[in-house]
């Protein structure tokens, strides 16, 4: 009998917090450079993520953070991850990182080597997983839409592609492939292999219909089992 009560007692108490642990949104940090940083605006891709998700009834669900900052390159996200992400204690980061890693080679000299864009982002991966936090990496996006890989950067980006899906793999995380997504789109829908105007304003950030394209294949990837 008093066992049973006890178990009653354990039951009583323990129920509601489980059932308050159930209710709790699954708090997503996106984590990034300026596309990120311009993500939270009335029109950028996090906005829409939330949109969608309510249009779905299902915006009770998550709890969206945006975390990013213009001219971010990998190295800059590795230092400040305690404050910008493990502080907020999240269930889920996309990483999205590169474009300035691949394009300040070009405009500033001051780029990522490929060696050591490889070993800080494994190094983020490291911190995020010892905190038993799913991580989604995205591959880079464009510098540039011209849709025959004659775009200035295309070489390093798709080589920073291929490095980010190695990752992945030998990681054991989520990828999200934004270049081929962005790619593919492109050749179907930019038939005068514009380099700007489609996706982006400017070679690489978003216009609306970029903002909700990349919003549809983040959406994809959160919602992933």
């Amino acid at each position: 009998m008093k066992l049973l009560f006890k178990i009653f007692q354990i039951a009583f108490f323990a129920l509601p917090l489980i059932a308050m642990r159930a209710d709790k949104p699954l708090k997503v940090v996106f984590f990034g450079d300026s596309i990120t940083q311009a993500g939270v605006g009335p029109t950028g891709y996090i906005t829409k993520v939330s949109e969608m998700l309510r249009a779905k009834g299902q915006d009770a669900e998550y709890e969206l953070i945006g975390a990013g900052i213009g001219g971010n390159k990998v190295y800059d996200l590795y230092l400040r991850l305690e404050d910008d992400v493990l502080a907020k204690k999240p269930d889920v980061v996309f990483i999205y990182v590169g474009i300035n890693d691949v394009w300040h080679k070009a405009s500033s000299g001051t780029g990522t080597d490929a060696d050591k864009y490889v070993k800080f982002y494994e190094a983020l991966i490291k911190k995020l997983k010892a905190q038993n936090i799913r991580v989604i990496v995205c591959t880079p996006t464009v510098i540039g839409e011209r849709n025959d890989n004659s775009n200035a950067q295309d070489g390093d980006l798709n080589q920073y592609a291929k490095l980010i899906r190695e990752i992945a793999s030998r990681n054991s995380v989520q990828l999200c492939d934004l270049r081929k997504s962005f790619q593919d789109y492109l050749i179907q829908n930019n038939p005068e292999n514009k380099e700007k105007g489609i996706l982006t304003s400017d070679r690489v950030h978003l216009t609306d219909a970029g903002n909700v394209f990349l919003a549809e294949k983040m959406l994809e990837a959160l919602v992933q089992k």
